[in-house]
């Protein structure tokens, strides 16, 4: 038995009926997509040297820029929910780095926009650029009711990961 076989065996604590069992089924997918994406993810990083952040913070200000938004130390901090001096810090990485510089925010004297290099747009597309056209190659190979299915499913499911949080995130905080 394979272990994709095991694991879509596996319901944990769910009963065995048939629709029970499809529904286990299209979570062990949904996990093993998942631990695929983060093993993908984990060789990205170690491809282009960076932590989780800095990708993360990549990832904004290339698709800040793409959109013809601006990116403040500010909003990436929020954006990250991380602090000032880690923001700085990070910056101050990603600058040395030759990922992102700094320039004058065309409004506010007082404010630096943080702007993703051309080098960075093509080791982006470098690392990352096949395995994106492989990804939408195969969203479409979907009709547009399948499609819509897979939007809607995965919409619910992360409204439910996300209730699940909030709800636990009360009962974790004594007196909450």
């Amino acid at each position: 038995m394979s272990s994709a076989q095991i694991e879509s065996a596996s319901g944990y604590w769910y009963g065995d009926d048939s629709k029970t069992q499809q529904g286990v089924d299209v979570l062990n997918a949904l996990r093993q997509y998942r631990a695929a994406e983060v093993a993908m993810r984990r060789r990205t990083r170690t491809s282009m040297g960076m932590g989780e952040t800095d990708i993360l913070a990549l990832r904004y200000v290339v698709a800040a820029e793409k959109a013809g938004r601006i990116v403040t130390a500010k909003q990436l901090a929020s954006r990250l929910e991380i602090s000032t001096p880690s923001t700085t810090a990070l910056i101050d990485r990603l600058e040395r780095s030759g990922h992102v510089r700094r320039e004058p925010h065309p409004t506010d004297r007082r404010a630096v926009t943080i702007v993703p290099t051309a080098s960075t747009h093509d080791e982006v597309r470098h690392t990352l650029g096949s395995m994106h056209e492989r990804m939408v190659e195969v969203a479409e190979t979907l009709d547009r009711r399948s499609a819509q299915a897979v939007i809607e499913f995965l919409t619910r499911m992360r409204e439910a990961v996300d209730e699940v949080d909030e709800g636990h995130a009360s009962d974790a905080v004594p007196g909450a």
